[in-house]
């Protein structure tokens, strides 16, 4: 027959103390914040002057729009394909040629796309970009 005297321990911890876990997770955030702030500083410079010469602004650019009926816009202005191909053609005569930037919609036919580019690059203008949405 066994005896037990005093209380019986074998009921083990029930809960744990979180307290110093989270003394020693806010030391680790102030070490990373002054570590951060001191690891990226601003470093003053006094930049060199030259005589070099500043560079020409960037063309200019023409925004072309077709829409789902064929119809042409050239900057947000509608305009014919005889209208189109005239206004390439001055533009093209510029010393500086500006980028023509097409956006055509997503229903418009092939046929005017490629009519559209074929104007611009009989007039010399090569720089030819697609607009589209994200």
């Amino acid at each position: 027959m066994a005896f037990q005297l005093g209380e019986d321990h074998d009921s083990g911890m029930n809960d744990m103390n979180l307290i110093p876990l989270i003394d020693i997770m806010l030391v680790l955030m102030i070490i990373f914040l002054v570590t951060a702030t001191v690891a990226n500083p601003s470093i003053p410079l006094t930049l060199p002057k030259t005589t070099a010469e500043i560079t020409a602004p960037p063309p200019q650019a023409i925004t072309i729009s077709i829409n789902a009926d064929g119809q042409v816009a050239w900057n947000n202005q509608m305009v014919s394909l005889e209208e189109l191909s005239t206004r390439f053609n001055q533009a093209g005569e510029q010393a500086q040629k500006p980028t023509v930037q097409l956006r055509a919609d997503k229903q418009t036919r092939y046929d005017m796309v490629a009519q559209v580019m074929s104007r611009a690059s009989e007039a010399g203008l090569g720089d030819l970009s697609f607009m589209t949405d994200h």
